[in-house]
């Protein structure tokens, strides 16, 4: 008859490792699965390998349960977690592998990748401008300059938000976001000071917080860490000292706003 009862008597299981089997007395049990028989709990014991039993009167299931649920909580929300971080890397290298091999920079506009188009710079000392070659810096006499890329605005328009590029370097060199500022008829990336004697050239951008992540050889991932304001931007790879820089010029866009018709297209 009692062999019945244990039968028919409610039985709970637990099948995950190392729960904690709660005693009314503030102490606890390490098992490996518990059984919740008519009057007694009957449990694997970690500690000592074996099955072993105690008095249903001494044991805190409430207690015992809860913890036992939140940890089945927290492990599903774990595999999820992982889940998701695998399918983010998986996406994150298969899109990689669409960036195209040749120097040069792409805005990830949702699942394309977007080129954005280099800009010709030139030197303005106010006497004269001249044309700046990547290659070959210009030698400046002493003074103040600045370098400026022609038009009052970039061509491409981007959303306004934390904009993610895919920057691969022609060289080994520095990059950075930097916001340009538009003056008439040109945008200013950069002002250049040249010491008189020593001819150093010191140069003075406003560069925004980024994070970066090297993705490949040469190849990077660069994002804003704030959302980012309206206004001129560009990414840029440069030489400090050397006003050498190559500049990819686009622009962030006024958020259209509901029923307003002077920003529809």
């Amino acid at each position: 008859m009692r062999i019945l009862v244990a039968v028919l008597a409610l039985a709970f299981t637990m099948s995950a490792a190392n729960i904690r089997l709660y005693l009314k007395d503030g102490g606890h049990q390490m098992v490996r699965e518990y059984q919740v028989l008519e009057d007694r709990v009957k449990y694997y014991s970690t500690e000592r390998g074996d099955w072993e039993e105690i008095p249903l009167e001494m044991v805190d299931l409430k207690r015992t349960k809860a913890e036992a649920a939140q940890a089945e909580a927290d492990r599903k929300r774990e595999q999820a977690e992982s889940a998701e971080e695998d399918k983010a890397e998986a996406d994150a290298a298969r899109e990689v592998q669409n960036v195209p091999k040749e120097p040069g920079v792409w805005w990830v506009d949702g699942t394309e990748l977007k080129p954005v188009k280099s800009a010709e710079m030139k030197v303005n000392t106010n006497k004269r401008r001249q044309i700046l070659k990547v290659m070959s810096p210009l030698p400046l006499i002493p003074g103040k300059a600045t370098v400026e890329i022609d038009g009052a605005a970039a061509t491409m328009k981007i959303a306004p938000g934390r904009p993610e590029f895919y920057l691969r370097l022609s060289a080994e060199e520095p990059f950075a976001i930097v916001k340009i500022t538009p003056m008439k008829n040109v945008r200013i990336v950069e002002k250049v000071a040249v010491i008189p004697v020593t001819n150093e050239y010191m140069e003075e951008r406003q560069p925004v917080e980024i994070f970066r992540r090297q993705v490949g050889e040469g190849l990077y991932k660069i994002w804003p860490q704030k959302p980012m304001d309206p206004g001129e931007y560009a990414v840029i790879q440069y030489d400090d000292g050397k006003v050498k820089l190559q500049v990819w010029d686009f622009a962030i866009a006024n958020p259209v706003l509901p029923g307003d018709p002077s920003k529809k297209k």
